[in-house]
């Protein structure tokens, strides 16, 4: 089976580290809660929802780039899905150091084959041209990803999804825990 992952959220639990950020950013006056609700829907979205100013996202970002990758961990059971994978592959809209740098940490780097980020120039998703470019190299079996956008491009090129933690109508297979992986997708991709 050939993967297309997404990184944040999909791969790594980075969302709390993520909220803990903007939550001081906005000064403590908006619930965690509330942040990490709208960054699940994108990064784009929880900026312009919460009108962020452009010192905001210089300070966000410079944020972000001191998160530990300690404080982004990989989901439980992931690992077992990336070795079983005949190969995988990641889609992201972060930079592709930052991405190295935490597969690294949990060495991890070995098990993609390739990874489409930010600065290759790629259209943000949900523009499906990353996962057709990925999909033509490596006859991608299935995507799996936090977020609706991470699924709408593949959709449309007719590629088998999966969202994890988000139950957002339109995915093949949901997924809690990556625990159940084995169980659920064998009936959804020979289906």
């Amino acid at each position: 089976m050939n993967i297309l992952w997404d990184f944040d959220g999909t791969l790594f639990n980075t969302y709390p580290a993520y909220t803990e950020i903007l939550y001081e950013i906005l000064s403590h006056t908006v619930s965690k809660q509330d942040i990490y609700n709208h960054l699940k829907i994108s990064f784009t979205h929880a900026v312009q929802y919460y009108d962020l100013s452009e010192e905001q996202v210089k300070r966000l970002f410079a944020m972000e780039k001191a998160v530990h990758p300690a404080d982004t961990t990989p989901f439980p059971f992931v690992e077992d899905i990336l070795k079983f994978a005949d190969l995988n592959v990641i889609m992201t809209h972060k930079p592709r150091k930052d991405v190295e740098h935490i597969l690294k940490y949990y060495d991890f780097e070995d098990y993609f084959t390739e990874i489409v980020a930010i600065d290759d120039g790629f259209p943000r998703k949900p523009d499906p041209a990353s996962y057709i470019y990925l999909h033509h190299k490596y006859k991608i079996d299935l995507v799996i990803g936090d977020r609706e956008i991470d699924i709408v491009p593949a959709k449309s090129i007719g590629i088998k999804t999966c969202l994890f933690q988000n139950s957002t109508p339109g995915a093949d297979v949901y997924l809690t825990a990556y625990e159940n992986f084995f169980d659920l997708t064998s009936i959804a991709i020979n289906n």
